[in-house]
């Protein structure tokens, strides 16, 4: 992890630890008995819960990176 310096936006540290988690995840080979059961969560009895949820993050949310919708042209900032 980190030595305690502040990365700021963009934590190189924190996004390499998720990424070592996900292909721990991916290694499990669980990924679409998860991906199923998430599915059919939607349609169990937790499925206002869920939706409530997603609601709520949407509400944090800025909207969706314009640069991940097809077709979008890619930009790069100059920094």
């Amino acid at each position: 992890m980190a030595t305690g310096a502040n990365e700021g936006e963009g934590s190189r540290t924190a996004a390499r630890a998720y990424n070592k988690g996900v292909e721990a995840f991916e290694k499990t080979g669980q990924v679409e008995k998860k991906a199923r059961e998430a599915a059919d969560a939607l349609d169990g009895p937790e499925a206002e819960q869920l939706r409530k949820a997603e609601a709520e993050g949407k509400r944090h949310s800025h909207g969706e990176d314009p640069a991940l919708k097809p077709g979008a042209a890619q930009v790069r900032s100059k920094a």
